[in-house]
């Protein structure tokens, strides 16, 4: 008997609806003539928590870290165990598995994991469903894999999750513990992925209190040639005076005497004048991070929000997989895009030319998913408004992929004018191609600045042109503006941006970033949640507690490059380059450090704490004793100072000392 087992009980329906035979609701599962299919709750199977490793670890302590696995432990999860019951007894029966689990590493896992624990050892195949529609199915069950295939996705998803173990287990203890030792009674979780994040909303916000603004100076003149007029922008030497580090003219008297010749009037000759035909390809459909960034600049979307839109849409039939990290598109697919550019018509976009085959179209950049497009399937219900907003942006970047690539003719020119450069650039568009579908976007910035003097007239090299008149620019600098939810995801993804290594940096610009597409939106929705970072105007602030946590943590874990490397050790992982056993020895090694280099010292005092005056290290704290209230060290029992309190403040007058150890933390 062949069983299939899916992540949830919504893809185990439509699995079932496309198999032969009649089918039936069971308890649990469905029965068809092709089979039993089954589902899961994600995962049903969790990591043992340190305390069911050893009840001593149930109680905080200094002096038990780090605490490494010898053998890692699953726990069956309460809320799921009747359904994993059902599971385990039908894999018992069945005499062939297919794995159906989401095209992705947790996907893989969380099949994976379950067949390991019940120590299955009948065969098993793989199921690959990146859409809900009929077709789609069809062909999935049509193309069953063998599940070894995938084993790297499965090793790179438990490095994952064990490394998260060990630096949330171990490191949310020691900043916990180290931190109540200094006045503090919040918990600090400290995370792989979760901690650079904030680390990069702290600093933001540490630029922008910082930040200076500078005043400074620039010209544009309009010039006349025999072919026409044009404006162009003055351009600072090295050796102008007035400059400051950034080549910005920050001298107002240098800036003065600069008006002053430019006044004088006279004539210019054209030392540059270069046309280029450039070619704009249409944008990749989207990725899962890229579609949250697109529904926050467009919408104001958080990325929570995007998701469940676009698992809605999936679980509709109406879109792809949604969380996909890929945006390409497998080649057979081109197959169905004169059914979907049909149905889509509707939107208004008709000149698409399904005979155009973009960028998108590669195989070679497609492992177990693709890029979020539209099904065969047309939308013929009614959505909520974020669905049909986050539908649209996904059809109308399908619809690009057929329309012809933007092209235009760049020209460069560079002229002379009282021995001072000046420049500028204009375009003619040759053919809009996919840009008509954005006309009403600011879609590309880049391309918005370079049309700032228009359509230029016709000139070469030597030509004389006449100065008309100028005008003065006085320019102040601006801060770095705040993350939102969306830009956050982008730098999440986009991580190389902020990496200290400058080889590094280079070397992780390929690796798609901190997190995967599943975790990054519900990493910032647990910070704000956890009141690490507010939303202030739609942007992101961190609050005290974040300032507190990262001044205390060393750069290793604040900054993105140690994380940044482990994902793109992951990555090989995936692909069947990395080991297991080596990437958790690196993880146990780092946390072995921390738990040598972090100290309650490292957290500065609590603000309006009194210092302990025996260990100068702990603050004191008001308890409750047989006798009323006293003060004590707050790293008692390994201080034993004691103060009686006087009218709500300790008596350091009638103090007692004392030593011991061991730092204890109640949850």
């Amino acid at each position: 008997m062949r069983l299939y087992i899916a992540e949830k009980p919504s893809m185990a329906a439509e699995i079932a609806k496309h198999l032969p035979g009649p089918m039936a609701k069971r308890n649990g599962y469905f029965e068809t003539g092709g089979g039993l299919v089954t589902w899961l709750y994600g995962h049903v199977l969790r990591m043992a928590e340190p305390g069911e490793y050893d009840a001593r670890f149930e109680k905080w302590a200094l002096v038990d870290l780090p605490i490494v696995p010898m053998k890692w432990h699953l726990v069956v999860s309460e809320s799921s165990k009747a359904q994993f019951d059902i599971v385990a007894a039908l894999i018992d029966r069945a005499s062939e598995i297919i794995h159906a689990g989401d095209p992705d590493r947790e996907g893989q896992l969380l099949v994976d994991e379950v067949l390991e624990f019940v120590g299955n050892r009948k065969p098993v195949k793989r199921l690959l469903l990146n859409a809900l529609d009929e077709k789609s199915v069809r062909a999935a069950l049509a193309d069953l894999r063998d599940n070894n295939d995938f084993a790297g996705l499965m090793l790179a998803a438990l490095a994952r999750q064990r490394a998260d173990w060990l630096i949330g287990m171990n490191v949310t203890r020691l900043a916990t513990l180290c931190a109540q030792v200094r006045g503090y009674g919040e918990t600090f979780p400290v995370g792989r992925v979760k901690t650079p994040t904030l680390s990069l909303v702290v600093r933001r916000e540490r630029e922008i209190a910082g930040f200076k603004p500078v005043e400074h100076y620039g010209f544009k003149a309009e010039f006349s040639h025999h072919n026409g007029s044009f404006t162009a922008g003055w351009r600072a030497k090295e050796t102008q005076p007035g400059l400051d580090s950034e080549g910005r003219l920050v001298d107002l008297a240098a800036a003065g005497e600069l008006k002053r010749r430019f006044l004088q009037k006279g004539d210019a000759e054209i030392t540059g004048y270069e046309t280029k035909e450039k070619s704009r390809p249409q944008p990749l459909p989207f990725s899962l991070s890229a579609l949250q960034v697109a529904a926050g600049k467009r919408f104001g979307y958080s990325p929570q929000v995007v998701l469940e839109a676009a698992q809605a849409l999936y679980e509709k039939k109406l879109t792809t997989y949604p969380r996909s990290d890929c945006d390409y598109l497998p080649e057979n697919q081109l197959a169905d895009a004169p059914a979907i550019l049909a149905h889509l018509a509707g939107l208004g976009m008709t000149e698409a030319d399904a005979s155009i085959r973009s960028r998108a179209w590669d195989d070679s950049k497609i492992s177990s998913h693709h890029a979020i497009i539209p099904t065969v399937l047309p939308c013929e219900v009614q959505l909520p408004e974020t669905e049909q907003d986050v539908y649209n942006l996904i059809a109308v970047r399908y619809i690009a992929q057929f329309y012809p690539a933007h092209v235009f003719d760049q020209t460069s020119v560079a002229l002379v004018y009282q021995g001072e450069e000046f420049r500028t650039s204009g375009r003619v568009i040759k053919e809009p191609g996919w840009r008509k579908l954005y006309a009403a976007e600011d879609e590309d910035k880049e391309e918005k600045a370079e049309e700032d003097a228009g359509v230029l007239p016709a000139m070469k090299p030597g030509d004389s042109v006449s100065f008309i008149n100028m005008r003065s620019l006085k320019k102040t600098t601006k801060p770095p503006e705040r993350f939102t939810e969306s830009t956050l995801l982008q730098a999440m993804k986009e991580i190389h941006r902020f990496v200290k290594n400058d080889e590094l940096k280079k070397q992780l610009k390929s690796v798609s970033g901190i997190g995967t597409e599943a975790t990054r939106a519900g990493i910032i929705a647990d910070l704000i949640e956890k009141q690490f970072m507010e939303l202030e105007k739609k942007r992101l602030k961190p609050t005290e507690i974040a300032f507190i946590l990262v001044d205390a943590l060393p750069d290793e874990l604040t900054f993105p490059d140690s994380t940044a490397v482990w994902e793109d050790q992951l990555k090989l992982m995936e692909e069947g380059a990395g080991i297991l056993d080596e990437f958790i020895t690196r993880q146990v090694e780092l946390v072995k450090r921390l738990c040598k280099s972090l100290t309650p010292a490292s957290f500065r005092l609590k603000e309006g704490g009194r210092r302990c005056p025996t260990c100068k290290e702990g603050v004191l704290i008001c308890r409750k004793g047989g006798n009323g209230p006293f003060w004590g060290c707050s790293r008692y029992p390994d201080c034993k100072f004691t103060a009686p309190d006087r009218m709500g403040k300790p008596d350091l007058l009638s103090s007692k000392l004392g030593g011991l150890s061991r730092i204890t933390f109640k949850k």
